[in-house]
Order: structure tokens, then C-alpha cells, then sequence
């Protein structure tokens, strides 16, 4: 059955906890899948080369900054007296920017699970700025170069109703 009228909003307090749930979710992802592929590495794979470093210290370095932009976003405003000024922004909304990060630790995640199957997986990591030119590409660049065309046109057509306008009356 379909609800009926305004969709209810999320109070402050509701925000706050489902933010710590979150937060909390993606903090575990990120230690437990690196702790494991860490263990995985150390005792059951034999080569533990300097690509496999350095895409554990980057993808370390994506964990870090995905969270870190996640906590920041997230953190609530408090007055002086402890009341709750602003509860920080939701990042359960869909099509937020918090999405997008949530969307980089799981990327990363499965990387380094699949990573030790095969290191050509560490390539799955490339799919993170090519969705960020699809969306700079598709919100941003495509309607702004549309709107600029759409512009051009109408003063296009106002320039041709003028000069048919001058011709019509040269006649």
C-alpha cells in the first residue's frame, strides 16, 4: 500500500544514531577487510611483494580519507548549554556525496579481497575516477554546456525575428 501525503522527516536524535551506526559499519569494513587481507597475505599467500604495500598503504589512504570526510560531514553542532544546534548531515540520503564515499570503501574493500586471488584486481580501483567523470560529466559539465547551447539559440531566433521584422518592413 502506497503512503499517502509528505513523507516524515528524520528528527535530530534519529540522525545522530543512525550517523554512529554507519560510521560505525564502515569503520569495521575498513579494519576487518584490511586486517584480513593482511593475515591472508602473511600466512597463506608466499609473495608478499612491494605492489601488494603499496596498494594495501593506498588503499589504506582511501579508507582514511572516505572515513574521515564521512565523520567530518557527520558531526553534530552543539550550543553552549548541550542542546543540539544542527545534527550534522544524513548519510543515509540517496544521491548525497556521503553515498559516493560509502561507494569508494566498498569499492575498495572488494578490491582487496579480490586482490588475493589475482593482483590484475588492484585495476578495479580505476573504476573510482572514471564514476567521477561520469558524474562531473552527467550533473555538472553536460547541463551546463546544454543551458550555454539552449542561450545561444533563443538569442539566435531573437536575432532572426528582428532582421524578419527589418526585412518585412524594407518590402
Amino acid at each position: 500500500m502506497a503512503s499517502k501525503g509528505k513523507q516524515g522527516t528524520k528528527g535530530s536524535k534519529q540522525i545522530m544514531v543512525e550517523n554512529c551506526a554507519t560510521l560505525k559499519f564502515y569503520r569495521n569494513m575498513c579494519l576487518g577487510t584490511t586486517a584480513f587481507c593482511l593475515l591472508a597475505q602473511y600466512f597463506f599467500i608466499e609473495s608478499f611483494g612491494v605492489l601488494q604495500m603499496v596498494m594495501m598503504l593506498f588503499s589504506a589512504c582511501i579508507y582514511f580519507g572516505s572515513y574521515t570526510f564521512l565523520m567530518s560531514i557527520s558531526k553534530p553542532k552543539y550550543s553552549d548549554a548541550g542542546s543540539v544546534l544542527d545534527s550534522g548531515n544524513d548519510l543515509n540520503i540517496e544521491g548525497g556525496i556521503a553515498e559516493h564515499m560509502k561507494d569508494a570503501i566498498i569499492l575498495t574493500a572488494g578490491t582487496q579481497l579480490l586482490s588475493l586471488i589475482s593482483d590484475y584486481f588492484w585495476l578495479l580501483l580505476l573504476l573510482a575516477p572514471l564514476r567521477a567523470f561520469w558524474l562531473l560529466w552527467t550533473c555538472i559539465l553536460k547541463p551546463w554546456l546544454q543551458q550555454k547551447h539552449e542561450q545561444e539559440l533563443t538569442v539566435n531566433e531573437k536575432k532572426q525575428r528582428q532582421a524578419d521584422k527589418k526585412s518585412k518592413r524594407t518590402r
